[in-house]
């Protein structure tokens, strides 16, 4: 008796034994990352971070920066929930708003260097019951946001209903005149995004979010990248928070964004976008046509190209280089991606309030990263608040 007792005493503490020591050797993510070649141009601008955040009362943000490939800042500010205390983390999960759309623009010209769509057919082609209208809707005026479709209107934006497909939300729109003849001008429209995410998911015979999770976010590595689902338990997704009409914080109205999954429906992480911007520099893992496309500004009228398309925005720096940005925002939640390909640096800066990210610093402190990497930076000439 006396030798079964010590038997199961040795089995009981060599169990914790090796949960012990497995413990120890587990490795756990930094909650930053900083890396100490950058540290004058990371702390200067952190406190601009943490500035803009504490005037504009933004909860919770998130921050990432890579240069030649290599994460070199990555960390959140704040809290990702006020009523637990959660403290905002590399790894919170935030709405990306139109960003989505640069996702829906990279499966499309996939699908068209497949030969599965044709990007001067018309919407009809693949969706045979999309009512007939005055002028002919190509996909690339799609993609191009040239297709003459209206904006939403404020009820129509604000909507609050939960499980609709995106074929369903077509119906909001589909049956309206077009605004002007396709191909005419550029004019912006969550609508376009989402009749080419249909468009997307009756070609390829699979639900849209199946079809970028295939096609893009597995392939990329970008696994913390998700339809913002309101009915899942989703790890590590923020809160969501709005403005009343005093500009006090509060949390926002429920949302389910999945309709409106291709123009600006996705959950993300800054690490995640700082990938999909390395993959728009590198293109070491989609076709290289398909970046090509991507990265090239539509043209509206001969000899006229446009600023904006694809869900990228087209600029070039004081020295004539082309760089780009994504943004999006949405209720409860925005993302700014740069992307500077001349210096290999990509920055992602996701915040948990609709907020207007024109004002987010996030250009100056990439063009404070690119200062630093050209030999360019006096942090004695960084503006402190």
């Amino acid at each position: 008796m006396i030798m079964k007792m010590k038997l199961f005493i040795w089995s009981v503490l060599l169990v914790f034994g090796i949960a012990f020591f497995q413990g120890c050797t587990e490795k756990k993510e930094p909650e930053r990352i900083i890396d100490k070649k950058y540290k004058d141009v990371i702390l200067g601008n952190r406190r601009s971070a943490m500035f803009h955040m504490a005037r504009s009362y933004m909860p919770g943000s998130s921050l990432a920066v890579s240069v030649k490939g290599k994460l070199v800042w990555s960390e959140g500010f704040g809290l990702a929930s006020q009523d637990f205390e959660v403290p905002a983390s590399r790894q919170t999960k935030y709405r990306i708003g139109g960003i989505s759309q640069l996702l829906t623009s990279l499966v499309y010209y996939q699908m068209v260097g497949e030969g599965k769509l044709d990007s001067l057919a018309e919407v009809r082609t693949y969706l045979p019951d999309f009512p007939a209208k005055e002028f002919p809707i190509q996909l690339k005026h799609l993609v191009h946001q040239t297709s003459g479709i209206r904006t939403p209107n404020s009820v129509e934006n604000n909507q609050t209903g939960y499980s609709l497909t995106i074929k369903k939300g077509l119906e909001e729109f589909m049956n309206d005149s077009l605004l002007f003849p396709p191909g005419q001008f550029q004019y912006q429209t969550i609508y376009a995004a989402n009749l080419l995410g249909a468009v997307i998911e009756q070609a390829e015979g699979d639900l849209f979010h199946k079809v970028v999770a295939n096609r893009l976010l597995d392939t990329l590595g970008m696994d913390n990248t998700l339809p913002d689902n309101p009915f899942a338990v989703i790890k590590d997704r923020t809160e969501f928070y709005d403005r009343d009409f005093i500009a006090q914080t509060i949390r926002a109205t429920s949302r389910d964004f999945r309709y409106r999954l291709p123009a600006d429906g996705y959950l993300s992480t800054a690490e995640d976008l700082v990938k999909l911007g390395n993959e728009l520099i590198y293109g070491n893992i989609l076709p290289k046509e398909v970046i090509k496309n991507i990265l090239a500004r539509p043209v509206i009228k001969p000899g006229v190209a446009s600023m904006t398309g694809n869900g990228i925005i087209y600029l070039q720096t004081d020295d004539d280089k082309p760089f780009y940005a994504a943004r999006g925002n949405v209720t409860g939640g925005g993302a700014m991606l740069i992307v500077y390909p001349e210096e290999e640096l990509v920055l992602a800066w996701m915040v948990n309030i609709d907020d207007q990210l024109d004002e987010l610093p996030g250009m100056k402190i990439a063009s404070d990263f690119r200062d630093f990497i050209n030999g360019k930076y006096d942090p004695e000439k960084v503006q402190q608040p």
